[in-house]
């Protein structure tokens, strides 16, 4: 297990950094979000809220990508079927690979099912009145961050491989079976291959996110209960167990099989050797957190107006940026990831918001406030992650190595010397 000393070293002088005292935190072992029993409640109770929308984004994602794959019209790729909802979880139940989540079954989770049927309406109607009422899971806004990561492309050796001959000739066989008695299908993928390839692509990072997120519900739903239950009582706890989870998913393989008919069409094969750290959750945070695209309506997207960075990397539209006041203006519409929590807020965080809110209206922005304090603390726990793998201790008595971690940290928060950012406003308890 990953642990952090609590204690501030003293063989440094003090960092000049904008963000000194956020610098100083991270080398004490503590994370971005200053450590209160606020803050705690908040963050613990956002990743439950979370945990449970997310139980079943993984599993539509995979379902997308397996099963539905290049379908021209997929009309009811968001309709899960149940042989998905009876999928067992790698990290929770049983047979799991790595029991994360110590009390969870392996299928999809009972306020998720509950939610299923009955939606906000409380009543059991067929599932597609739900779904055109627009009474059910957003998966759209799993499909944002999906397209955020296939734009940005920065999925490491994962991206290399999507275009090498390997992964072209294995999406070959795989959209020629799919296709397999259509031939009007056919003709279109002969005139039009590269579209089709790319459309491969897409269905390779439904997977990709797929497999990230069948590893972040569970670790949500596990630090939900050990907060519960007393074990976590501080926001740096909360972050180490978020860096030992990241850990013990590490070396997940990150793979894309097909299933067509009674075929199973290994698109990525597992034993390529792509990993769940450096090829999916890595890519998520920088494409999701940081970059994202400009929301609909909000920046043009003519290059001549040039409302919008000409360079991928100077995208700075993730939640670590967005001003939630006015929701909607993050790159990826929180609006649809809020209103998903918002009907799996434990007891205890539905009374904090009614006690800060100025109307139930404004209970959606007091959500996403602490959505993003929530997404501060897990980019904390990646800095940790990545500190722990590739540099030196906390604690580490000599000083070059100290100082060496302390660049490291100033590094990462130069990306928050952005007017937008949203850093300084988390360490004002105020900040509602």
């Amino acid at each position: 297990m990953v642990q952090t000393p609590v204690k501030s070293t003293s063989k440094l002088p003090p960092s000049r950094h904008k963000y000194a005292d956020v610098v100083h935190r991270l080398e004490a072992g503590g994370a971005m979000l200053p450590d209160s029993p606020e803050n705690l409640m908040q963050i613990i109770g956002i990743y439950k809220a979370y945990a449970v929308p997310m139980d079943f984004y993984w599993r539509d994602l995979l379902y997308i990508g397996e099963k539905v794959f290049v379908d021209p019209l997929p009309f009811f790729k968001y309709f899960l079927p149940q042989e998905y909802l009876d999928l067992h979880n790698h990290y929770q139940g049983d047979d799991a690979d790595y029991r994360v989540w110590r009390k969870g079954e392996a299928t999809a989770h009972p306020e998720l099912l509950e939610f299923m049927d009955k939606g906000e309406l409380k009543k059991n109607f067929p599932r597609i009145f739900h779904h055109l009422w627009h009474d059910r899971i957003n998966m759209e806004f799993a499909e944002e961050c999906m397209r955020s990561m296939l734009w940005h492309r920065l999925g490491g050796g994962m991206d290399l491989y999507l275009d090498t001959p390997e992964y072209k000739q294995a999406a070959d066989e795989a959209i020629k079976s799919y296709f397999k008695g259509n031939p009007a299908m056919l003709t279109l993928y002969k005139l039009f291959p590269d579209l089709f390839l790319e459309q491969c692509r897409q269905a390779s990072y439904y997977a990709n996110l797929g497999l990230f997120w069948e590893v972040m519900a569970p670790v949500f739903f596990e630090i939900s209960d050990r907060y519960d239950s007393g074990e976590i009582t501080t926001v740096p706890q909360a972050m180490d167990f978020l860096v030992n989870c990241i850990f013990i998913a590490a070396g997940r393989p990150i793979y894309h099989h097909v299933k067509i008919r009674d075929e199973v069409h290994k698109i990525i094969p597992k034993d390529l050797g792509l990993m769940w750290l450096y090829d999916a959750a890595l890519p998520y945070v920088e494409a999701v957190f940081y970059r994202t695209s400009p929301f609909r309506g909000t920046k043009s997207y003519n290059a001549q107006a040039k409302q919008i960075p000409e360079n991928q990397e100077d995208f700075h539209y993730g939640i670590l940026y967005a001003d939630v006041f006015p929701v909607g203006t993050a790159g990826i519409p929180p609006t649809q990831l809020m209103q998903d929590m918002f009907h799996f807020l434990p007891p205890y965080l539905k009374d904090y918001y009614h006690k800060h809110c100025r109307n139930e209206d404004d209970m959606l922005i007091q959500l996403g406030i602490s959505f993003q304090r929530s997404m501060y603390v897990v980019t904390s726990a990646v800095f940790n992650g990545l500190r722990t793998a590739l540099l030196y201790p906390l604690d580490d008595p000599n000083p070059r190595h100290l100082m060496a971690n302390r660049n490291f940290f100033e590094s990462q928060l130069d990306r928050f010397l952005r007017p937008e950012a949203r850093i300084g406003s988390i360490q004002n308890q105020e900040y509602r």
